[in-house]
C-alpha cells in the first residue's frame, strides 16, 4: 500500500474513532446522571437521567436537532452545569453545529481552566470544523497540564500524521509507549508509521507484540495482514485476515483488504463476496461497487456488472469510469437513452476524453438520428480541426442532416493513419456509422478490424467484443 492510500485509512480511521468518542462522552455523563437519585423530579421537570436516555436514543437515530431541543426541558441549575454544557457541545459538535459548539466549550474552558474534559470536547470540536491548527494548540494545552495524558498524546500523533508530520508523529507514539508499553493504540499507530518509513520488520515486531497481547481484537490481524500483503507475503495476510473477519465482520476495511488479497491470489469469486460484503455494509460508499462491477464483469456476470456501474455512477458521478461502465453496459442492453445520459455526463466531467461524446451521440442516433446534432456540432469546437477524430465527428454530424458525403473520405483517412491506438479507435466507430445506417456487413468489417488490432485496454473493446459475439462472429464474451 502507497503513503497515498495508507494515509486516507489512516484517516478514516482517525475521523471515526473521533465520532465514538464524543459518543462515549455522552454515555459515561448519562451513566453518571441514571446513578443521581432524586435529582429533578418535580411535577413539572423530568429527571435529568430520562432526558439523557432520550438524547441517547436520538442520537442513535441521527436526529440531532431533536436532541439538542431536549436539553431545553431539563432543569435549569443542572443545564447550566459544566458536565452538561460540555454534553450539549459535542452533541451541537456531531449535528455539524461547531459554531454554537465551540462557544459553550469556550465558556466551561474560560470558567474552569482545569477541565481537561473541556479541552478534549474543544479539540474534537476543532477536529470536526476541520481547524487544524486550532486542535493542535488545544491538545497541547492538554499535554502542558497532563504530560502524560496518553489520549491526548495519541489525538496529537493523528493530527501530525494527517499534516505529514511524521517525526513528531513518531515523538508522540514514543511517549505513549513510554508511559504505557501495552498500549493498543500506540503498537498500531507506530507500526504504521514503521510500514510509511519502509521499516517493515520494526513494524512487524510491534504487530507480533500487539497480537500476543490482544489475541481477541481484530486490529491487530488486520494491521499484519496489511503489512504481510505490502511484503508479498499473500498467505499470510489471509490467514491474519480470515481471523480478523471471524473477530469482527462488520469492519468494511477488513473486508475490503480481504477482497483485495483474494484478487492479488486470482480468486475473484471469493474476492467477489468481501467486496459484497463491504458494499453491505457501506452502502453509500462508491469504492466497493468499482471493484465488484470489475469482477462481474471479468466473471461474465454482464447484468450484474451492469446494476453495479449503475450504482456506482449514482454514488459517485465525479468517478467517471462508473459512468463509462454504466453507459456501456446500457448499450449492451439496446437502452439507448440511458447510454447516451451517461456517456453525455462522462464528457461533461471528462471533455478531453472525445471518445464519450462519440458514444453519446452514437447511442442517440439509434433512437433519433438527427437528435445529437447540436451536442456533436459543440464536441467539435473542442477538437484539432486537423485531426482524425475531428473528421469522425463531422462524419457522424453529417448523417444527423441525413448526408454521408465524408464516408469515401474517412476510409482513406483510417487506412493511412500511423498512430495504431487512433486507428484502431476510427475502425470502432466506423462500425458504429455503419450500423447506424442499417449495414450491419460493413459494420462487421469494421469491428473484425478493431478486434484483430488488439488493444484491450481501450473501453470500446467490451463493446465490440459484445457486438461480434451477439451477432455469432466470435465466441460469447
Amino acid at each position: 500500500m502507497n503513503a497515498k492510500s495508507w494515509k486516507i485509512i489512516f484517516a478514516d480511521n482517525y475521523k471515526m474513532k473521533k465520532n465514538l468518542t464524543i459518543f462515549a462522552f455522552l454515555f459515561g455523563f448519562f451513566l453518571v446522571f441514571s446513578s443521581v437519585s432524586g435529582a429533578a423530579e418535580s411535577a413539572s421537570i423530568r429527571p435529568t437521567h430520562i432526558i439523557l436516555e432520550e438524547i441517547v436514543q436520538l442520537l442513535n437515530d441521527f436526529q440531532f436537532d431533536d436532541a439538542i431541543a431536549l436539553f431545553e426541558t431539563m432543569d435549569p441549575e443542572e443545564s447550566a452545569s459544566p458536565h452538561i454544557m460540555l454534553l450539549k457541545a459535542s452533541v451541537l459538535s456531531s449535528a455539524g453545529k461547531t459554531t454554537d459548539a465551540r462557544s459553550i466549550a469556550e465558556e466551561v474552558s474560560r470558567a474552569e481552566p482545569g477541565n481537561l474534559d473541556a479541552l478534549f470536547v474543544l479539540s474534537a470540536i476543532e477536529g470536526a470544523a476541520g481547524r487544524t491548527r486550532e486542535q493542535l494548540a488545544v491538545l497541547e494545552r492538554i499535554i502542558q497540564s497532563d504530560p502524560e495524558n496518553i489520549t491526548a498524546l495519541l489525538d496529537l500523533a493523528s493530527l501530525h500524521v494527517q499534516s505529514r508530520s511524521i517525526n513528531n508523529a513518531i515523538l508522540c507514539f514514543d511517549q505513549v509507549l513510554e508511559i504505557d508499553p501495552e498500549n493498543l493504540d500506540g503498537l498500531l499507530g507506530r507500526a504504521q508509521l514503521h510500514r510509511l518509513q519502509r521499516d517493515p520488520h520494526g513494524a512487524e515486531e510491534l504487530l507480533n507484540k500487539a497480537v500476543v497481547l490482544y489475541p481477541q481484537t481484530a486490529s491487530p490481524y488486520h494491521e499484519r495482514a496489511r503489512l504481510y500483503r505490502g511484503m508479498g507475503f499473500l498467505a499470510e495476510a489471509l490467514d491474519d485476515l480470515d481471523r480478523a473477519k471471524e473477530l469482527d465482520l462488520y469492519d468494511y476495511w477488513i473486508a475490503m483488504d480481504r477482497g483485495h488479497t483474494l484478487l492479488d491470489l486470482f480468486m475473484k469469486a471469493e474476492a467477489l463476496e468481501d467486496f459484497e460484503r463491504a458494499a453491505a455494509l457501506r452502502p453509500r460508499d462508491f469504492l466497493a461497487y468499482v471493484y465488484i462491477a470489475g469482477i462481474k464483469d471479468d466473471l461474465k456476470d454482464h447484468d450484474g456488472a451492469g446494476r453495479a456501474y449503475e450504482i456506482l455512477a449514482a454514488l459517485n458521478p465525479d468517478y467517471y469510469f462508473g459512468l463509462e461502465g454504466h453507459g456501456l453496459h446500457s448499450m449492451r442492453n439496446g437502452q439507448w437513452l440511458e447510454a447516451r445520459d451517461a456517456f453525455a455526463e462522462a464528457y461533461r466531467r471528462a471533455p478531453n476524453e472525445y471518445y464519450y461524446a462519440l458514444l453519446a451521440a452514437s447511442s442517440y442516433m439509434r433512437v433519433n438520428v438527427t437528435g445529437p446534432r447540436q451536442f456533436l456540432n459543440q464536441a467539435m469546437t473542442r477538437i484539432d480541426r486537423d485531426s482524425i477524430e475531428f473528421f469522425m465527428f463531422r462524419l457522424f454530424f453529417d448523417l444527423t442532416g441525413r448526408t454521408n458525403t465524408g464516408e469515401n473520405d474517412m476510409l482513406l483517412r483510417i487506412e493511412r493513419e500511423t498512430n495504431e491506438i487512433n486507428k484502431a479507435r476510427m475502425s470502432f466507430y466506423m462500425g458504429q456509422y455503419y450500423d447506424i445506417r442499417g449495414i450491419p456487413s460493413m459494420a462487421n468489417r469494421h469491428y473484425q478490424q478493431f478486434k484483430d488490432m488488439n488493444f484491450q485496454s481501450l473501453p470500446e473493446w467490451r463493446l465490440n467484443e459484445w457486438i461480434l459475439a451477439e451477432r455469432g462472429l466470435i465466441f460469447p464474451y
